[in-house]
């Protein structure tokens, strides 16, 4: 990941990226959303970053010694990061920094250490109580925009284009610590993907992730009709953005909070596949906030043509009050 470099003069803004993708795509949709320029700096864990952030306090315990030596001074105005581990992370560099470096957390980090965060931005579902240094967001922000989408459907339009309409995208993800997702629900949400283009005489777009696994077998068997497919591991470079920016729909996993959240920033229709055996709670907060919102419709294997008012992305809410807590000037040029 190619970091960028603050001009002479601009505030210094770092961004802490980890192993899980989908905390760093939310830093860095926050990171865009302030255009501004700022830098990656990237943590790898020991295996004390398992500990909880009681024992690990402020501290850099978490990380490895190559982690460590990207973080020293000039200490940065604000630090972006989210997810659990890298808050020790962060309130270290706080306290390095003699309290001067802006701490922004996206995601609850726990109860220790919770006031030394300058912004903590809670997703709604995960109903973590209100504190001066709290806002709560709906989903999780993100690095898909409108500009982000246009150049993708320039790029991918010719790669399916042949494929016949209605576009249907569909993206799955797959079993998380507190929930399968089975063969069985797989094969069936292939199948009802598959009746869905079938009665309009469209064609799926299907993607795949790390996580879907063996289950990618029978979703795949289920599918009956002409599709373009991205089947995580296949190697080449991956549509995602493409599929969100010319779908006619998009039906996705409840099993990512991302996932959904960056659908609900495409145009198109969004429809939830979200069975309760696979579903778990917080998530299924999540799903019916943007059902009650307008952002998403439960997928029940049929079609309607609707929309959703506005394209969900909750990096600009974290970012415009960011710039208000420390008085920046919104409209500056970045990146």
């Amino acid at each position: 990941m190619k970091a960028t470099h603050p001009a002479a003069g601009a505030p210094s803004i770092w961004i802490l990226s980890d192993d899980r993708t989908g905390n760093t795509n939310q830093c860095v949709g926050v990171g865009d959303a302030l255009n501004r320029r700022y830098q990656i700096r990237d943590l790898e864990y020991r295996r004390a970053g398992s500990l909880p952030n009681l024992f690990l306090g402020a501290s850099f315990h978490g990380i490895t010694a190559a982690s460590r030596v990207g973080l020293k001074p000039p200490w940065p105005d604000l630090v972006i990061a989210a997810g659990r581990r890298t808050a020790p992370v962060a309130r270290k560099i706080k306290r390095l920094s003699a309290g001067n470096a802006f701490i922004v957390q996206i995601m609850n980090p726990g109860s220790t250490g919770i006031g030394e965060f300058d912004l903590i931005a809670a997703l709604r579902h995960d109903n973590m109580r209100d504190r001066p240094n709290v806002i709560h967001i709906t989903g999780a922000p993100h690095k898909v925009t409108p500009e982000r989408l246009a150049q993708a459907a320039e790029k991918w339009h010719r790669h399916f284009g042949h494929l016949p309409r209605p576009w249907f995208a569909l993206i799955v993800g797959g079993s998380t610590t507190r929930g399968k997702f089975t063969a069985e629900a797989a094969g069936e949400l292939g199948r009802m993907a598959s009746r869905m283009a079938a009665a309009g005489g469209g064609s799926l777009l299907v993607s795949t992730s790390r996580r879907t696994g063996a289950a990618a077998g029978p979703l795949l068997a289920g599918i009956d009709v002409p599709k373009h497919l991205f089947k995580w591991g296949d190697g080449g470079e991956n549509p995602y953005f493409g599929y969100l920016a010319l779908a006619d729909a998009v039906v996705v996993t409840g099993d990512s909070v991302s996932m959904c959240s960056e659908a609900c920033a495409a145009p198109a229709p969004v429809y939830i596949f979200a069975p309760a055996e696979f579903t778990q709670r917080k998530h299924g907060r999540l799903h019916q906030e943007l059902y009650e919102r307008g952002y998403a419709r439960p997928f029940g294997g049929a079609f309607e043509e609707w929309s959703h008012p506005l394209l969900l992305n909750a990096a600009h809410e974290v970012a415009a009050e960011i710039e208000k807590r420390l008085g920046w000037n919104l409209d500056v040029t970045g990146h």
